[in-house]
């Protein structure tokens, strides 16, 4: 309960759980209410706990109804943002106004595009079985539609499709050297963490440092910038070193028609252009499978892009 009351969604640090967890505290209360044969305090409790989760659930939800699909979150598996907030207020729950803290997501949401960023720590803490190597991982939604995605998970077996969807390199950050920046094996173990260094933000300015790569010796920072048609995206590393330096960018399966000039990718159906700056900059279109759901997959394009140093990455909208 300490955890759910500190952020409203701290529980798994993961979406889908967040709503699995939101949808049983709300079934307890609704049992409660109707069998009132013990007067304590418990009711008060779980009133408050589900009205923090359901803040913290609207704060991280899309425009559309979708809940990021992060760590091991799938879809058509928990019950939906719109369902559980009927279900709270049959029930006579309303959300509070809380920001999003402990968890360290972050959400931010304009007329045309809704972002959502990863940059705190891995977690939960206590057993982390479920998270994936995806610290600065962020999902982009443009005209409510998705963009820029969450691989997803599609198997919880000990294999290889397992050990890729937790990997780094499946995730919208920055891969150095194939290192993941959270060591994740055996389906559901995590060994040496990824720690946040520094966190700050203002009102569209949000920048964290983690210390994943400090194995080699480097410090990663990533600082997003919103506008009000554009997101700016600034990795830097603290030290130069020779190991192949990638940012990856996975697009959901209907973007397609991807044109890439020089150092500028176009996606003129979309009426979007990606553009980089830095030095000796490589860029390659590849297919990867999107999980669309446990045991389901679909081919989709992500963008690889290898540079040699500081990378800033422009979102035209």
């Amino acid at each position: 309960n300490e955890q759910i009351l500190d952020d409203g969604g701290h529980f798994e640090l993961s979406p889908m759980y967040h709503q699995i967890m939101l949808y049983r505290i709300l079934d307890c209360i609704q049992l409660i209410k109707l069998n009132k044969w013990i007067d304590d305090d418990l009711i008060n409790l779980l009133d408050m706990s589900a009205s923090k989760m359901l803040s913290w659930l609207f704060q991280v939800t899309f425009k559309n109804g979708d809940i990021p699909i992060v760590n091991d979150s799938a879809i058509d598996i928990a019950p939906t943002t719109k369902e559980l907030f009927h279900y709270g207020k049959l029930l006579g729950i309303n959300k509070k106004n809380i920001k999003l803290s402990d968890s360290g997501y972050r959400m931010f949401k304009s007329d045309k595009y809704e972002l959502f960023m990863d940059m705190g720590e891995v977690g939960a803490s206590y057993q982390p079985g479920h998270v994936h190597s995806d610290t600065f991982n962020f999902v982009l939604y443009v005209n409510n539609q998705p963009f820029i995605v969450d691989t997803g998970t599609s198997t919880y077996e000990k294999n290889e499709r397992r050990q890729l969807e937790r990997s780094t390199s499946s995730h919208n950050t920055v891969t150095i050297c194939d290192y993941d920046q959270t060591q994740i094996w055996g389906g559901f173990r995590v060994g040496k963490r990824a720690g946040i260094i520094s966190l700050t933000e203002s009102d569209n300015k949000f920048s964290s440092s983690h210390d994943g790569y400090k194995n080699i010796g480097i410090i990663h920072n990533r600082k997003f910038i919103t506008n009000k048609d554009s997101v700016h995206i600034f990795d830097k590393l603290d030290k130069h070193v020779t190991y192949e330096k990638i940012a990856y960018f996975h697009f959901h399966p209907l973007v397609n028609n991807i044109i890439i000039k020089k150092t500028n990718v176009f996606f003129k159906s979309l009426n979007i252009e990606i553009s980089f700056k830095g030095k000796n900059i490589f860029m390659k279109k590849e297919l990867y499978k999107y999980a669309c759901g446990f045991n389901k997959t679909e081919n989709a394009f992500k963008l690889k892009v290898v540079f040699e140093s500081n990378l800033e990455t422009i979102i035209k909208l």
